[in-house]
């Protein structure tokens, strides 16, 4: 342990021993004056039931009657004072005049303290100062029949009862030393058990350590979900908030019961290991890595660590510059294909054939200016045009025709462009890809109308379509029919993205076979389109 550090502990261990120290004393003190008021009401107890007993006594009575009492009474009143171990017993006239006294002197003389209740045929207890100094003292009638006949007056002077408490001072100090030793002993294992278990930090430590991680929670623009080995939510820093939609209720809950959707909920609830793993919550694309965390001294399982990353925009970027890659690589397969027309074209020049020459590249012109014509006169808004015309290149590359409608209608702005090249972009995929695995003629149909409020984009290829059973499985992350390949990272996710953008925008999708019709609503009414 470092000099600071070992600085800290005993300066902790102090403040624990003071505050020990502080308490024990308290208590003591609370014992002692508990005990003193213990003892008085047992003195006031005892003299009570003393004076109650000689009250009733028949030699008491007696002597009462006889012509004199002092010589009767006296003798049986030391006694009784020997045998009970109180200080006085005084027997005396309901006037109050004395016919007993441990002083033979005060015989005769009045009383000193309250009699009035006892006359009246109560009993009474009180602290007096009397001709033996302070004491408690308890007053009662003596009755013959229906008549008081006399008092009897029974007391401890306050110095016995102080006696007695200071009697029990030696144990309460010994119990205080053996608490306090104790309390000690225990101090020093607790803070011994919470440096093993704050690995030897300090309090300021701790509470800098705390400051931290709190700001590097709330400040790292990644994700972060702690569960316990049950599953349940122990943590969500602020991005884990804001890309799940959790609020607090979610915190202490099994994961699975938070509110996520329920592919997610169920993978995380698991607790396996996961790397990079897509999944879609709501409108997001979300990667997600999932690790299990464990106790540093004997391993002991804690729970999982979640991280989660935002690759929404990144999936959008990542489809609009597929379709740029896809286009200049259509640019380039154009660029090849127009140097090997325009050899013939020369050729055909320096054969003389100058007619020949003028049809051929009028013929080749016209088929490529055909699709290209076609769809930017259909297609206002310049990327979704941009889609197409890369699509059908890639298209013609593996032996596949994608045609696009003469009445295809695309209004710029109808939808934001990388909603467009995601919903077009995938669906385009999957039919292509299933155009190539399907017998000849292969070819892909796109189509746009515009009808009753709705924009409609529809593809169908030559394909064998999907089984109706499998519709309501087709959108479903992780869900495809293509062969298994060794990264599953991106399986499945084409035709969900596609599903999560047209639900975003309120439409919906319609599947027959291998025609997918998507209705998404315009801003605004437009007029009827041919279909």
């Amino acid at each position: 342990m470092s000099p600071r550090r070992w600085s800290l502990a005993r300066q902790l261990l102090g403040l624990q021993l003071t505050v020990i120290t502080v308490l024990v004393a308290g208590t003591l003190v609370g014992a002692y004056v508990q005990a003193d008021r213990a003892s008085l009401d047992a003195a006031r107890q005892k003299v009570l039931g003393i004076a109650w007993s000689v009250a009733d006594s028949p030699a008491v009575r007696d002597g009462l009657a006889g012509p004199d009492p002092t010589a009767v009474l006296q003798p049986l009143a030391e006694q009784l004072n020997r045998d009970a171990q109180t200080d006085f017993v005084v027997i005396m006239t309901p006037g109050g005049i004395r016919y007993t006294h441990p002083d033979p002197r005060q015989i005769g003389g009045h009383f000193l303290g309250t009699i009035d209740p006892a006359v009246q045929g109560r009993p009474l207890t009180e602290t007096y100062t009397g001709t033996l100094g302070p004491s408690m003292r308890a007053v009662v009638p003596v009755r013959a029949g229906e008549r008081i006949v006399g008092l009897v007056s029974v007391g401890i002077r306050l110095t016995s009862v102080a006696r007695e408490v200071r009697a029990r001072i030696p144990s309460l100090l010994v119990t205080a030393a053996l608490a306090m030793l104790l309390a000690g002993v225990g101090s020093w294992l607790v803070s011994r058990w919470l440096r093993r278990r704050t690995h030897d930090l300090g309090p300021e430590e701790l509470a800098r350590m705390y400051e931290f991680y709190d700001a590097v929670l709330h400040a790292v623009r990644e994700g972060l979900l702690l569960l316990d080995r049950h599953g349940r939510l122990l943590l969500a820093n602020d991005e884990a908030r804001r890309l799940l939609a959790l609020d607090e209720s979610a915190l202490g809950r099994p994961i699975g019961e938070a509110g996520l959707p329920a592919a997610l909920g169920g993978a995380l609830a698991e607790g396996r290991s996961r790397t990079d793993e897509i999944h879609l919550a709501g409108d997001r694309v979300l990667v997600i890595n999932q690790a299990p965390a464990a106790a540093g001294g004997n391993g002991a399982p804690l729970g999982t660590v979640v991280t989660l990353r935002d690759h929404t925009d990144l999936q959008a970027l990542t489809g609009e510059l597929d379709s740029v890659r896809g286009f200049a690589e259509s640019l380039r397969a154009q660029a090849h294909e127009a140097a090997n027309r325009l050899h013939t074209v020369l050729s055909l020049i320096e054969l003389g054939r100058s007619d020949d020459a003028i049809d051929f590249a009028g013929k080749e012109l016209a088929v490529a200016q055909r699709l290209t014509d076609r769809v930017v006169g259909a297609v206002r808004e310049p990327v979704l045009a941009a889609l197409l015309l890369a699509k059908a290149s890639q298209a013609a590359e593996r032996g596949v025709e994608l045609e696009v409608a003469p009445d295809a209608e695309v209004p710029e702005a109808a939808l934001p462009p990388g909603d467009l090249v995601t919903i077009v972009g995938n669906l385009l995929d999957n039919a292509i890809d299933a155009a190539v695995a399907a017998p000849p003629p292969r070819r892909v149909e796109f189509a746009a109308v515009r009808r009753s409020g709705e924009l409609l984009l529809c593809v169908a290829d030559s394909g064998p379509g999907l089984d109706p059973a499998d519709v309501t499985h087709a959108f479903e992350r992780g869900w495809s029919t293509k062969p298994a390949s060794g990264n599953l990272a991106g399986r499945g996710l084409g035709l969900a993205l596609v599903g999560q953008a047209v639900h975003r925008h309120g439409g919906a999708i319609d599947v027959a076979g291998a025609a997918f019709t998507v209705r998404l609503p315009l801003a605004s009414p437009s007029p009827v389109g041919a279909s």
